[in-house]
């Protein structure tokens, strides 16, 4: 739909001052898997068309920085942000980042099934991403994986976190009851957590560029079939088992699939697997989701809208048949 609200004029007078776009349509977006950001479709008067990307971040530009390089070192499956008229990478709107990039045409891997070549040509190319020298000056800019105990702690000790929530509508007094069954599930998960998080400390690895939020809804594959991974938002320098626990690792229930794991690595190429780490990795990203999905309904209780239902249908999803709980707790 046509977006005509306070902050469609924003970012109209942002495109136009700063980007020297002249809208004439933009159109809000019901995509994406990030809670945290908005997105939009603008249409100049040359029918130019924009991505418009707003998130709730800290304003820096290494995620320019990052792109600019690997699409500069020959990775073409990256898709540049458009830079201001001054040379910016991004602009600021209140407490959040706007970005600008070109339209592409064409489905997420939420939406589509990959072909055996695109898992192929996913798996070659976070391989060169994995392997590609960056400058020092770039490095220094990363951040290190720490393997922080952050969304342990949120939801520790579980019995204090499930008596403290309180719903205000009716998705919020859903989550509360699910939650509340599921209880044992969830206990089961932080003590996974706990245990990986003491095997993987005495380990060594070695320390690689990762996207760090690999999942289908960050492949974009266009009208001709090439495959673009987007959302530079969090790059971060750790074990290549930061990336590769979304390969097969069910997110979103799509990616969990045995054949599908062979074809990314027959394009990623022969490598050694750190099982602790691939479990530890998909276990802090749902511990990380299931907070996140707290927050989102039952403390920002007035955001969302229609996307609430969605979320909660997401937030059960985790918990289903061959779901990622199911795979991270059962990995071999």
């Amino acid at each position: 739909m046509t977006s005509k609200s306070p902050l469609d004029q924003q970012i109209r007078q942002i495109l136009r001052n700063h980007y020297a776009i002249d809208v004439k349509m933009i159109d809000c977006l019901n995509t994406g898997a990030d809670i945290n950001a908005s997105v939009y479709k603008a249409i100049d008067q040359n029918q130019s068309r924009y991505f418009i990307k707003l998130r709730q971040s800290n304003h820096n530009d290494l995620s320019t920085i990052i792109t600019d390089f690997l699409y500069q070192e020959g990775i073409q499956n990256i898709i540049p942000g458009i830079k201001t008229c001054h040379g910016q990478p991004f602009q600021v709107l209140d407490d959040q980042t706007l970005t600008v990039f070109p339209f592409i045409d064409g489905q997420d891997g939420f939406s589509t099934d990959l072909t055996d070549h695109q898992w192929q040509s996913l798996g070659k190319t976070i391989k060169k991403i994995h392997t590609i020298k960056y400058p020092q000056h770039i490095r220094d800019k990363i951040p290190l994986e720490s393997y922080s105990a952050k969304w342990r702690q949120v939801l520790l000790p579980l019995d204090t976190f499930i008596d403290d929530l309180i719903a205000t509508d009716s998705v919020a007094h859903a989550l509360i009851n699910f939650i509340k069954q599921h209880q044992s599930s969830l206990k089961i998960l932080l003590d996974h957590a706990e245990r990986l998080s003491h095997a993987i400390q005495d380990q060594t690895s070695d320390f690689v560029l990762c996207h760090s939020d690999l999942h289908a809804g960050n492949i974009m594959v266009d009208s001709t079939g090439k495959l673009f991974i987007v959302d530079w938002d969090q790059p971060i320098l750790a074990p290549k088992e930061r990336d590769l626990m979304f390969i097969g690792g069910g997110i979103g229930n799509v990616w969990n699939k045995p054949d599908e794991e062979v074809l990314f690595y027959q394009g990623y190429g022969s490598t050694t697997i750190n099982r602790d780490l691939l479990a530890y990795y998909r276990i802090n990203r749902i511990l990380e989701d299931i907070t996140e999905y707290c927050q989102f309904l039952l403390i920002n209780t007035d955001d969302g809208g229609q996307k609430r239902q969605t979320w909660y249908q997401e937030f059960i999803d985790q918990f289903a048949r061959n779901g990622v709980i199911d795979i991270a707790l059962n990995l071999p």
